[in-house]
């Protein structure tokens, strides 16, 4: 029983510092590049097609489509969607890393939900299901059925650390 105590542990001290990325990316000015944009304002979306790059800050997603929801001229929640979606961003601890079939960010809450193939990787050690969310706020990861996934999760976490 101690063994298992201590490989959980281990599990929960790896994967909190992976929820911390870097305060200061939400400050930064968003840059975005597509091969093409429609833009929609009475639907208050806009749709980003083709080899899309959003960065802000450290953060850079890369997907082939993104959609963009507005409430009150400013973003609200960002669909991507790829094959893969990549997500990457510093945490302060190391490149945190993702990659999923879709991704859903909802601006204010900083939450990433990673649908479809989900992986997600910091220092080597890697979680895997068809869902992960990410909620950097409260400094949680949640995969699998926590995630409302319906697929086990698999993690890998290197010797010695």
């Amino acid at each position: 029983m101690r063994h298992l105590e201590h490989i959980l542990l281990t599990m929960l001290l790896t994967w909190s510092s992976l929820t911390t990325a870097l305060d200061s990316d939400r400050h930064q000015p968003v840059g975005l590049s597509a091969d093409s944009v429609d833009l929609d304002e009475d639907r208050n979306i806009s749709i980003y097609k083709g080899n899309v790059e959003l960065r802000q800050g450290s953060m850079h997603l890369r997907a082939n489509r993104v959609t963009i929801h507005h409430r009150q001229r400013k973003p609200d929640r960002i669909v991507a969607e790829g094959r893969p979606v990549r997500f990457e961003q510093d945490t302060g601890h190391g490149r945190i890393k993702a990659r999923a079939r879709k991704t859903e960010y909802v601006v204010n809450s900083e939450i990433l939900h990673l649908i479809g193939n989900a992986v997600l990787v910091q220092n080597g050690n890697t979680m895997k299901s068809d869902r992960i969310v990410y909620d950097r706020v409260k400094h949680k990861v949640r995969a699998g059925a926590a995630a409302k996934g319906k697929q086990r999760v698999r993690i890998t976490i290197q010797s010695g650390q």
